[in-house]
């Protein structure tokens, strides 16, 4: 995004700077070359048009960066630069002149920066008052030297409707041609970045799983100990024993994870399942948590529709319920988190649906959650980050919005697959 402010308002300093000579060079062939170049000037009014186009260039240089910040900004700017460009050729000698052809500057510019409908209606402009100014001609100035010069300017209106043609039509086509290709180079580079920042995730991930083995062991060991040196069992020793059984399992499941994703194991689920499985996993790890179930996908459709899964799927939408659970006690005092399923089949899709009862996510940082890392006071975004990745690898999506009633709605799209599709894994 701030690339993309940066060049918006460098193209604005650019385009600023073209407008200025462009007035500049319409004062200078008034008052210095008017004779060298044949203008048959009209002085009063172009010194009425030189005013108002110097008020006016002043007020959008001074404004340029909110104005060409927007496409319609830009686009009304050339059309008042190209109106006051046919008022300076019309009281200057109208077709006769020999800079008609800088008519095509606008055009020229709004091919290259705006979408292809801006450089034809600037096109049609100038063509209709380059037109009207051909047949409004005085006959005394067709004749040059006792020549007939009228096929001559009827040949330079008609050359300058080709030009005009061939910048709204392959100039304009070639420049939307880029403008695509610098987006998908750019989608390219934030991608990389983003695979960059997975990696290096997962490094320190396996590294830390690793390392955590050995203590795990060690605590379990020292709790077997004291559970025989206590006689009656305590609430305590409990509590010790249900967090550290919650370690070892996850730390399992993230060594059968990395081994799924490793060798490329996924394999198709059904969505009964996959919710029957996420209702175990929050009522194993998220006991304290209060889910509202709504599942308004046919039984039959639960059973026959499945999904692309691998070990990876779960995690990923444990890590937006833990999320959500945690930002309903940050605003609401209660965990509360509201799950709805839904299924699609006319449109292949099957969708699951994650709200929370929290303050909501700035509207600003929507757009960047789950593609990178955001420094906030509550963390980075690295479970945001981790879930989308896991799903974008599934050919599932993950669009986070705000809902209308407050909170922050986590919707998971999934691609249904064809029927009769193995059960065997897909490797």
């Amino acid at each position: 995004m701030v690339k993309i402010l940066g060049a918006n308002l460098q193209a604005a300093d650019q385009v600023a700077l073209l407008r200025t000579l462009g007035l500049l060079l319409q004062i200078g062939l008034t008052l210095f070359a008017a004779d060298t170049f044949g203008l048959s000037l009209q002085m009063e009014p172009l010194m009425h048009v030189f005013v108002l186009e110097v008020l006016y260039l002043s007020l959008t240089l001074a404004l340029r960066k909110p104005l060409f910040a927007k496409e319609r900004g830009l686009f009304i700017a050339l059309s008042l630069d190209t109106l006051f460009w046919i008022s300076w050729l019309y009281f200057s000698g109208g077709a006769t002149n020999a800079f008609i052809s800088l008519l095509l500057l606008p055009i020229a510019l709004a091919a290259v920066t705006l979408p292809i409908w801006a450089p034809w209606s600037l096109t049609a402009i100038s063509t209709l008052a380059y037109s009207v100014m051909i047949f409004t001609v005085p006959e005394s100035q067709m004749q040059h030297h006792g020549m007939d010069m009228s096929s001559h300017y009827l040949g330079m209106w008609f050359n300058f409707v080709i030009s005009a043609l061939v910048l709204t039509t392959s100039v304009a086509l070639i420049a939307k041609r880029m403008r695509r290709q610098d987006a998908q180079l750019a989608y390219m580079r934030e991608g990389q970045l983003r695979q960059e920042q997975l990696v290096a995730l997962g490094t320190v991930s396996a590294q830390m799983a690793h390392q955590l083995a050995t203590p795990l062991s060690t605590l379990h060991l020292l709790l077997d100990e004291l559970r025989e040196e206590t006689p009656e069992p305590s609430i305590t020793l409990v509590e010790m024993e249900t967090a550290l059984g919650r370690c070892e399992h996850t730390l399992a499941e993230l060594r059968l994870a990395t081994e799924s994703i490793r060798d490329r194991r996924q394999r198709p689920q059904n969505i009964t399942e996959l919710v029957v499985g996420l209702k175990q996993k929050t009522q194993l790890l998220m006991p304290q948590t209060a889910l509202n179930w709504l599942i308004t996908c046919e039984p039959k459709l639960l059973e026959e529709k499945q999904i692309l899964t691998d070990m990876s799927l779960t995690p990923a939408i444990m890590a937006l319920i833990e999320n959500a659970a945690r930002a309903s006690v940050e605003t609401i005092g209660t965990s509360q988190v509201d799950i709805s399923v839904d299924c699609s089949p006319s449109e292949g899709q099957a969708y699951l649906q994650i709200r929370d009862y929290g303050a909501g996510i700035a509207p600003s940082l929507l757009p960047q959650l789950g593609t990178l890392l955001i420094e906030s006071p509550k963390g980075l975004g690295v479970a945001l980050l981790l879930s989308h990745a896991s799903l974008e690898r599934l050919g599932a999506e993950l669009i986070l919005a705000n809902h209308p009633q407050g909170g922050t709605v986590a919707q998971i799209r999934f691609t249904l697959l064809a029927p009769k599709v193995p059960t065997g894994e897909i490797v």
